[in-house]
């Protein structure tokens, strides 16, 4: 399921309480959902991690945090570079919320040769059983500025795009993480 599909009820809940966005008159603003066989302390491990995207983004090639010594803290400023083939080398963005007991990041892009602006996003992850199974519920929903040139469908759509192909890496790494480790299946009982 992903923006603009009917969601489930834990979903739909999730969605309610963290991917609230206000956006303006021309902004767009899209939830996308994606299930992980995979348990929420590995996917999470991947995801709060502002210092490393490039562990499952595939269209980063590099980031360094500015001015940071140890872990990257709320306000703290990232550099990224992007790999060739996107209409951009640079993205400068800003950690606006690292949750560890609720499994929420928000990022800012606050700058870069790109066309993103006014650009926010939330991630939320939250366990679930598949197939018997740990699993993980990722949500990642965005707001961003409409560019001159282009429809909010054209925005909406190329980020979506983006972020689907984030989710899909982080999934098979995960995925591939949880298959080299144990992963204890669920007792129902």
């Amino acid at each position: 399921m992903n923006g603009g599909d009917a969601y489930g009820v834990f979903e739909a809940q999730y969605i309610w309480r963290h991917h609230r966005h206000q956006p303006g008159e021309n902004q767009c603003t899209s939830v996308l959902v994606k299930h992980i066989k995979a348990p929420v302390h590995l996917v999470w491990s991947l995801v709060r991690r502002f210092d490393q995207p490039q562990k499952y983004k595939p269209f980063v090639s590099r980031c360094v945090v500015n001015g940071e010594s140890g872990e990257p803290g709320i306000g703290s400023v990232r550099e990224v570079n992007v790999k060739s083939g996107l209409p951009a080398t640079t993205s400068t963005e800003m950690l606006e919320l690292l949750d560890d007991e609720e499994h929420i990041l928000g990022i800012k892009i606050v700058g870069g040769d790109h066309r993103l602006k006014n650009y926010s996003s939330i991630m939320t992850v939250h366990p679930e059983v598949i197939d018997g199974r740990h699993g993980t519920l990722v949500i990642e929903s965005f707001v961003v500025d409409v560019p001159d040139g282009n429809t909010k469908d054209e925005t909406c759509y190329f980020v979506k795009a983006l972020i689907q192909c984030n989710l899909k890496s982080l999934a098979d790494v995960s995925e591939r993480m949880a298959l080299q480790g144990w992963v204890e299946p669920i007792n129902r009982f």
